[in-house]
């Protein structure tokens, strides 16, 4: 089966942006939080208003980039649906690695 070598990047860029995005979000947050302790009255709402902003904004990048990696998450359900055997053989010597090196640590 040929695999797509261009989807990688793609799945990298997406990834990369959404990290961004939400730390960009996550920092916005705190910045504003910080600043309504001293807000009262119209300020506040102005601060509420500027944070239900950000949340929006944040939702609408989630769903675009859920609509961008939609193409990866049926790609990986077909070769899943399409080689069984090799994926539960995958996933059970995942297992046993994981096993072996957790019961070196007790």
């Amino acid at each position: 089966m040929a695999r797509k070598k261009t989807a990688l990047p793609d799945n990298d860029q997406i990834k990369d942006q959404v990290f961004s995005e939400l730390q960009a979000l996550i920092e916005e947050s705190e910045k504003l939080l910080s600043q309504s302790a001293t807000l009262v009255g119209e300020e506040a709402e102005t601060l509420r208003a500027q944070i239900s902003l950000k949340l929006r904004q944040a939702g609408q990048a989630a769903g675009q980039v859920r609509a961008k990696a939609q193409p990866a998450v049926e790609a990986t359900e077909n070769y899943i649906g399409g080689h069984p055997w090799q994926t539960v053989a995958v996933s059970a010597g995942l297992g046993l690695v994981m096993g072996l090196i957790l019961g070196r640590r007790h």
